[in-house]
């Protein structure tokens, strides 16, 4: 078994106590890697910590969460690309826009979101895009931007099949977690309706734990039973599930194992 954890907030306090013990579990559970989308400057020293504690397994993406947008967000931007600058890092993430929590930074949300993309083309990585109550609104934003030079995953998905088209057809990944089980969700659904190649497995961790840790905190090892519900919508075993999203997420963040 072969699964890849493309989102997960590893570095966050909640993990602080037990980090070793909680990537150990993983492992066990066949979790090859795990990438680390960026919050802000706040976390960035935790952020690079854990990927030198474990190198080659925690993977740092670099960015500016939209939710963390706000009057500084020009500082914020210059940190982000001050670190992309320095080093190579797997993805511009997380990015996009949070409808959701804030309506007051919507114009500082969308220069943030714009500017970033193009410095994931200037760099020629993928971006990893939040698109919380915004997928229709963060899609407009990619295809007007979108020459070829963009690539990336809308991370969280829970939309239609009709964002759902939109997405694939950007050439962007769904990436799919919790949600996915959770007993109204409509996913399976919509899932069935869109090729497994375009599908990659998150935990967001730690939060949006799958049935059956809802209410507890999520970690990379909760893929299983995502997967094993990814199997279930695809009619597929677990393994090949594993397999297919690999193979998926090695392109989407061009790694050669």
């Amino acid at each position: 078994m072969t699964l890849i954890d493309t989102h997960c907030h590893l570095y966050v306090e909640e993990f602080q106590s037990d980090v070793k013990q909680v990537v150990e579990a993983a492992q066990s559970a066949g979790v090859q890697r795990i990438y680390l989308p960026a919050i802000d400057h706040t976390e960035h020293e935790s952020l690079l910590k854990l990927e030198a504690a474990y190198p080659g397994y925690c993977i740092a993406m670099m960015g500016l969460h939209p939710c963390y947008v706000k009057e500084n967000y020009e500082e914020e931007l210059r940190k982000v690309e001050d670190w992309l600058a320095k080093r190579p890092f797997a993805a511009v993430g997380e990015i996009g826009l949070d409808f959701y929590w804030d309506r007051n930074y919507d114009v500082q949300q969308y220069e943030a979101f714009r500017r970033q993309l193009e410095l994931a083309k200037h760099y020629k990585i993928p971006v990893s895009i939040h698109s919380r109550n915004s997928t229709l609104e963060c899609i407009k934003e990619v295809k007007a931007l979108q020459d070829g030079g963009l690539s990336g995953v809308f991370h969280c998905f829970g939309g239609s099949y009709e964002l759902a088209k939109e997405v694939v057809k950007l050439g962007f990944y769904l990436g799919i977690g919790g949600v996915l089980t959770y007993k109204k969700s409509g996913l399976p659904e919509v899932l069935k309706q869109i090729p497994l190649e375009h599908i990659v497995l998150e935990t967001d961790a730690p939060y949006l734990s799958p049935v059956p840790y809802r209410g507890k905190r999520n970690q990379p090892s909760y893929l299983l039973p995502i997967a094993e519900k990814l199997a279930e919508v695809y009619e597929k075993t677990v393994e090949e599930i594993g397999e297919i999203t690999t193979a998926n997420a090695n392109r989407l963040f061009q790694y050669q194992p």
